[in-house]
């Protein structure tokens, strides 16, 4: 088995300004408040970060902000994949220009029952159009994009491109499949999109997670990580799943949002864009929760 470094990758939300811009400096400020509790790097732009009510314009100026931050681009995997190639290849080749480690790339997801034959060459025109220094880390989330990132065609993108496929965020929330990925190309980091289940995806030769309840529980789920199966690994395990499954049983988003807004004490970064609206009061009560059980965060 290989031995690779095991991270927290935060899908960092975008906070919205009253009138639902892209609040930057809030935006900056979190992301470096993530990182300084733990997180080894951010995957913004994803679906977390409500990336496809965004416009490429405004992904293009919220990564820009964050380098000029001072944050190390090699901490980002911002998410470039898009219904439009033309868009995947702007937002790409503008992450690889900055220097980041990577773009985390869905499919186009607009049309469904689509070919292995077409997604590959979808994101064969990419990197063709992005060139050598582009890496690519696959977004498999089927149940919200329809299209799903088979075993065959990570097998024929790694063949023809090797290295530029650089990992996979397996979001289907079916473990089995997340290990077979790891099983078959174990030169790949293959990230979980739960917390819960970093000691399964550790021991089976992964690479850690990128988790929406990151936003929230960033300190637990690094100590988790730094803890893995010492002393304190059963207690840690049970505080990030404790958080999870409360994140679980809400309309994920907007919780996110509402519990980073209570741990942070400013209700604006509650707010979402449409078609989403913000949790409403029957929820107050799990956000609570969530909020006491992550404890105390970098504001």
């Amino acid at each position: 088995m290989m031995s690779r470094k095991i991270e927290l990758f935060v899908p960092a939300i975008t906070p919205f300004a009253a009138d639902l811009s892209v609040d930057t400096p809030a935006f900056v400020a979190r992301a470096t408040g993530l990182l300084n509790a733990g997180a080894h790097g951010l995957a913004p732009f994803g679906t977390t970060s409500e990336a496809n009510s965004l416009t490429v314009a405004e992904r293009v100026a919220a990564l820009e902000a964050l380098v000029d931050s001072g944050i190390d681009p090699a901490q980002l995997i911002p998410g470039t994949g898009c219904c439009a190639i033309a868009d995947t290849i702007t937002l790409s080749s503008h992450a690889t220009g900055l220097g980041c480690r990577g773009v985390l790339m869905l499919p186009p997801f607009y049309y469904k029952g689509v070919s292995d034959e077409g997604v590959f060459r979808a994101f064969a025109q990419v990197i063709e159009a992005v060139g050598p220094d582009l890496r690519i880390y696959l977004y498999h989330i089927p149940q919200m994009s329809g299209v799903p990132i088979t075993l065959p065609l990570i097998q024929r993108l790694i063949e023809a491109f090797g290295d530029q496929i650089a990992g996979l965020k397996d979001s289907s929330g079916k473990w089995d499949n997340t290990a077979a990925v790891i099983k078959a190309f174990p030169q790949i980091d293959t990230y979980s999109a739960s917390e819960s289940l970093i000691p399964e995806n550790v021991a089976a030769g992964g690479a850690g997670c990128i988790s929406a309840s990151s936003n929230v529980n960033p300190r637990g789920i690094r100590a988790l990580i730094d803890g893995l199966n010492g002393a304190d690994h059963d207690a840690l395990h049970e505080q990030v799943s404790a958080v999870r499954t409360i994140f679980e049983g809400v309309p994920l988003i907007p919780a996110i949002k509402a519990a980073v807004a209570a741990q942070a004490g400013r209700e604006g970064l509650a707010r979402v864009r449409p078609p989403f609206t913000e949790l409403g009061a029957d929820h107050s009560d799990a956000i609570a929760e969530a909020v006491r059980l992550a404890g105390p965060q970098t504001r």
